[in-house]
């Protein structure tokens, strides 16, 4: 497994939220990503939050990887 990518332990942890499996799990399953709206601009982010998605996404592709991921599972 290649550890010098980030996962999305890591990116909830950027985010300042519970990383274990089962937080993220019961994080999914409360918040939906409404239909044509980013990752990034979603409304259950506060602005700090929506903030650093969008600057990591611009600039890392290994954070974009792991929120890409998240969004697959928030839709």
């Amino acid at each position: 497994m290649d550890t010098s990518k980030h996962h999305i332990a890591q990116l909830f942890e950027q985010l300042g939220l519970p990383s274990s499996p089962a937080e993220i799990d019961a994080f999914v399953a409360r918040h939906r990503l409404p239909e044509g709206v980013s990752l990034c601009k979603a409304p259950f982010w506060s602005p700090a939050q929506a903030q650093f998605l969008a600057q990591a996404l611009a600039d890392d592709s290994d954070w974009a990887e792991a929120a890409d991921a998240l969004a697959v599972r928030l839709s």
